[in-house]
């Protein structure tokens, strides 16, 4: 933890520059590594970010969740994926590829208001992972800007968004 002295109080007073969520002694750290990895996902060989969106896409062709229901997941994973993937940065390296919470939340932000047929998934899935990967601008330059957990996260949102609004353009004009 990084401590400030605060002027004329000597070293008796210090204010902490780290988010309150940074890491804390006891398990806090690997259930965060846990949570963040998705359990095994992360630490798969080959292409760990995209088995982590499959690991949204999977449910949503199954259940067909209904928007709300979605962003009632969204919202909470998001602060979760915020907190956990800060902490397993920490452990892992910045922003290391085993953290793939980030994907799972882009590709069902990806998904929002579209109709859950197989062929809007399936776009979903490949316009999300494309936006992803090659982080085309403001994408690339927020996943620079904005530092540990909220970067992470946030430059999956914005490619799940981008994959959306592509989603419903095709929509719009078809």
């Amino acid at each position: 933890m990084k401590e400030n002295r605060v002027k004329g109080q000597g070293s008796r007073v210090k204010i902490s520059t780290d988010p309150p969520w940074s890491p804390v002694p006891g398990p806090w750290p690997v259930i965060s590594k846990y949570i963040a990895t998705l359990g095994f996902i992360g630490y798969l060989p080959y292409a760990p970010g995209t088995f982590g969106s499959a690991i949204g896409f999977l449910p949503v062709i199954v259940f067909k969740p209904e928007d709300m229901s979605l962003l009632a997941v969204i919202l909470p994973l998001l602060l979760l994926g915020t907190i956990t993937s800060h902490n397993a940065e920490k452990l892992l390296g910045k922003d290391s590829g085993h953290i793939v919470i980030d994907e799972l939340c882009g590709y069902l932000i990806s998904v929002l208001f579209v109709p859950k047929t197989f062929s809007y998934l399936f776009a979903a899935f490949i316009l999300f992972r494309v936006f992803d990967i090659l982080k085309p601008p403001p994408i690339r330059k927020i996943d620079e800007m904005v530092p540990g957990g909220a970067g992470i996260m946030l430059d999956d949102v914005i490619a799940g968004i981008f994959a959306n609004l592509c989603l419903q353009g095709w929509m719009w004009f078809v």
